[in-house]
């Protein structure tokens, strides 16, 4: 990637400084010296009476633009609700708000501690084959989309005669808009595409009283399969993603099966593929079920289930949402458990797994587990355990079984909350509500 900026040119290497790719399909992509946009956060929102592309023509221009939301890293919980990643701080939003504009690219400014992961994540799940439904057309897709390093927009900004930190101090005000950067951008791709198929897999137990009304269990069967080597190792195994939640989902699907008492409402199993490719079976499933969204009571999803051994805690991701907490907290309760929201909402993981393709739907969800206090080694133990599986282990070879460091103690933990939250509401007449601060709604509420 060449940028020609106001004092010299920045040149720019592939996976090391940047990864783009393409959308559309197959062809020649380029950015001929395509004016580049300093456009905040990439953030469109009527709700938060926002937009970082106001009064600014894309066409013919590349946004630059910040992950995360403009309330990441302030005082003002209030503000895009602080440090909790909003709907519109997640990256695939920001490639969908850039869509509607025309514009030549985007590229997105990593930074890890907004993006909630290392660069070699962007590394292992931004080169390669991409895959993407077959029936949706692209054609008119922003070409050119990909991720730069903080090491690099910093150059590009200091190259561009503007100051880094009072640029993303300028997007986090009210009112910001657009800033160019005196600079051009320059890069070429050749994309190939093929037609694969892949398989969301589904099994279902009719319930004896209300079969029409269903619970949808879901986890994520796919993960990124041979990448490029790390110490030698080229297969990326998914072992805890999501490995961990698939077998989990089967464990409860055998309990509701082998049960003496079947279930009043209907209960699905369904495992999706392509969650590592942008949440792509979920999505599918979301806009063409087999069964109605309206006749689904909830859905639980599973995604990486504990390996660290039992948990005190139950840490609900999007905690707040939705009546799923407080089903969700009195399961917990009756293991001994507390139940706390996510401890790292700037990360965003509600809008990370499948669960969010059903929250669209207007399902009210659950997607938690023990992750935060473990039961015998601490609160110490338990950070030191995810944050060392993040940084060396998430979207790598190394994601492996490891039959010393796992404790399925915490699985069969999780596992058993989720049937019981499962069977609770299979037995009930109870159809959860989403809460008037949430992002989500039923279409039509059913009693």
């Amino acid at each position: 990637m060449r940028i020609q900026t106001k004092s010299g040119e920045l040149n720019l290497q592939p996976r090391k400084d940047f990864v783009v790719h393409t959308e559309r399909g197959a062809g020649q992509y380029s950015l001929n010296n395509s004016d580049l946009v300093f456009c905040g956060f990439g953030i469109v929102s009527e709700k938060d009476n926002w937009n970082d592309y106001a009064g600014m023509d894309m066409e013919g221009k590349t946004a630059v633009v910040l992950v995360n939301d403009p309330g990441f890293g302030g005082e003002d919980s209030t503000f895009f609700k602080g440090n909790t990643m909003t709907f519109g701080g997640r990256w695939d939003n920001k490639y969908d708000f850039i869509d509607e504009l025309g514009a030549d690219g985007l590229l997105i400014i990593h930074q890890t501690s907004m993006a909630g992961y290392p660069w070699f994540v962007i590394q292992s799940s931004w080169t390669g084959p991409k895959q993407g439904l077959a029936d949706m057309n692209r054609e008119n897709d922003t070409a050119i989309k990909g991720w730069i390093t903080i090491d690099a927009a910093q150059e590009l900004f200091k190259m561009s005669g503007q100051d880094f930190t009072a640029m993303i101090n300028a997007a986090r005000t009210p009112g910001f808009k657009p800033i160019p950067l005196e600079a051009k951008v320059s890069v070429q791709i050749e994309a190939e595409s093929n037609i694969c198929e892949s398989q969301n897999v589904i099994g279902i137990l009719p319930g004896q009283q209300n079969p029409e009304e269903y619970l949808l269990y879901t986890a994520h069967w796919d993960h990124i399969g041979v990448g490029e080597p790390i110490d030698g190792d080229s297969i990326y195994n998914g072992a805890l993603d999501n490995a961990s939640g698939t077998s989990t989902v089967l464990a409860i699907a055998e309990m509701f099966a082998t049960a003496e008492q079947k279930p009043d409402r209907s209960v699905a199993f369904l495992l999706v593929t392509a969650e590592e490719q942008g949440l792509l079976g979920s999505e599918y499933y979301a806009e063409k079920p087999t069964i109605p969204n309206d006749q689904i009571v909830a859905n639980l999803n599973m995604d990486g289930v504990n390996p660290a051994g039992e948990m005190k805690d139950l840490s609900i991701t999007g905690m707040g949402y939705s009546t799923m907490d407080d089903i969700a907290a009195e399961e917990a309760k009756k293991q001994g458990r507390y139940t706390i929201p996510e401890q790292e909402p700037e990360k965003g993981y509600f809008y990370r797994s499948d669960q969010f393709n059903f929250a669209k739907k207007g399902i009210p969800v659950l997607y938690a587990g023990g992750t935060y206090d473990h039961k015998e080694k601490g609160k110490a133990y338990a950070k030191e355990f995810t944050d060392t599986y993040i940084a060396k282990r998430y979207h790598a070879p190394a994601d492996n079984f490891d039959p010393e460091d796992w404790n399925f103690g915490g699985m069969l933990q999780d596992g058993q909350l989720y049937f019981n939250v499962g069977w609770h509401l299979a037995n009930s007449d109870v159809w959860p509500e989403w809460k008037p601060d949430s992002e989500f709604g039923r279409p039509v509420l059913k009693k």
